[in-house]
C-alpha cells in the first residue's frame, strides 16, 4: 500500500462494533500507527477497572478529557488510524472518517464471545455503557454520538467481516486518491 499523502484515518462505533478490530487491521494493511487509546488503557495505567473507569468518569470529566486530548494529540503527529468512540468527532483533520456500528444484540454477544462471562449481565452493562458515553459526550462536548450521518463511510459491521469491512475502506481511500496498490 503507497500513501498519497500523510493519511489520518478516524474510526469510531460503540462498544462491541468491532472498532479495535478494524482500526488495527486497516491500520497494519496501511503500514500507519494505530492510536487506540481509550478507557481501558486508563483503566491499565490507574490500576482500575474498566468498570471503575466508567463510574469515575460520571462524576470526574478529567477522564474522558484527557483520553479524547491524548489521542487526538497523538493523531496529529503522523499518519495515522485513530480508533475511539469520538474519533469522527474530535479529529477534525481526518482525511476519512468511518462509522461502523451493529445492533445491541450483536454488540452484546461479542463482548461475550471475546470475554465470557453472564450474557444477560453483558448486555445490561454494554447498555448502561451506551447510555453513560452519550450523556457525557453531550455534557463534555456537545456531541450527539448518535448522530453520526456526516461520516464518510458507514458499516453495519453485522453483515461483513473485518477484513471485508477493511477492504471497503482501503477502496474507499484508494477512489479518493489517497492511496495506491
Amino acid at each position: 500500500m503507497k500513501l498519497n499523502k500523510d493519511l489520518r484515518i478516524a474510526v469510531s462505533g460503540k462498544s462491541g462494533c468491532g472498532n479495535t478490530t478494524v482500526s488495527t487491521l486497516l491500520s497494519q494493511a496501511l503500514g500507519v500507527t494505530l492510536i487506540n487509546y481509550t478507557f481501558r488503557q486508563v483503566a491499565a495505567e490507574k490500576g482500575m477497572t474498566l468498570a471503575q473507569v466508567i463510574e469515575s468518569a460520571k462524576t470526574d470529566d478529567s477522564y474522558d478529557m484527557y483520553v479524547d486530548s491524548h489521542q487526538v494529540e497523538l493523531a496529529k503527529k503522523e499518519p495515522c488510524v485513530l480508533g475511539s468512540r469520538l474519533a469522527i468527532w474530535m479529529l477534525k483533520e481526518a482525511d476519512l472518517k468511518v462509522y461502523l456500528y451493529a445492533s445491541d444484540e450483536v454488540r452484546a454477544n461479542r463482548v461475550f464471545t471475546r470475554e465470557g462471562g453472564d450474557l444477560k449481565q453483558i448486555k445490561e452493562f454494554t447498555a448502561m455503557r451506551d447510555s453513560e458515553d452519550s450523556r457525557r459526550y453531550k455534557k463534555l462536548y456537545n456531541i450527539d454520538n448518535n448522530a453520526y450521518s456526516f461520516a464518510d463511510v458507514i458499516i453495519d459491521t453485522s453483515k461483513y467481516t473485518p477484513e471485508q469491512i477493511v477492504r471497503q475502506i482501503l477502496d474507499e481511500l484508494k477512489m479518493r486518491g489517497f492511496i495506491s496498490e
